[in-house]
């Protein structure tokens, strides 16, 4: 996730300061990672420095003054190019637990018995999203349902390589 163009996203509702940011970035999109201080405020002087957000006053506070950020209409025009870009999809070719496998097969352990745990790992956090589900409202359904189909395909492929195993052994230790 772009942290800068969502952070740019947020102000064009309009002009904020640090802690609103953070604080509606952690409602809308941080409820598993929410966003430290120190990457929100690096972040907008960042952006600052690239002229696409502009300081647009300050507010006195407990500590130093409050800075409050607004959008330039290089900001729009960034955050309207990256809405327009479609994601790379992520084929995950590289994939730890396919490394994991072939490794057990390689040294003589048990690939069925990481399997089997993988799955029963997959199964516990497709509980726990189910739960969180039920519970949320429909921008956490969304997540969560996301999150449940990639668990999904996950345990297809554990299955499938399960199914598999003699033959992948016999290839890989060639």
């Amino acid at each position: 996730m772009s942290i800068g163009h969502t952070l740019l996203g947020l102000l064009e509702a309009g002009p904020r300061h640090g802690y609103d940011l953070k604080r509606t970035f952690d409602e809308k999109f941080g409820h598993d990672r929410p966003l430290h201080y120190g990457q929100v405020y690096s972040t907008m002087s960042r952006l600052l420095k690239n002229g696409l957000v502009e300081v647009d006053g300050t507010e006195p506070g407990s500590g130093p003054e409050r800075k409050t950020y607004a959008i330039t209409d290089a900001g729009i025009t960034d955050v309207e190019q990256w809405l327009a870009q479609p994601e790379k999809p992520e084929p995950y070719l590289q994939s730890t637990l396919y490394t994991k496998v072939v490794l057990a097969l390689l040294t003589g352990r048990g690939a069925a018995d990481l399997l089997d745990v993988q799955r029963a790992e997959h199964l516990r956090l497709m509980r726990v999203l189910t739960d969180r589900k039920r519970g949320g409202d429909l921008a956490d359904q969304l997540v969560c349902d996301h999150a449940l189909f990639h668990l999904e395909a996950d345990l297809r492929w554990l299955e499938l390589t399960g199914a598999r195993l003699d033959r992948l052994a016999a290839e890989v230790r060639k």
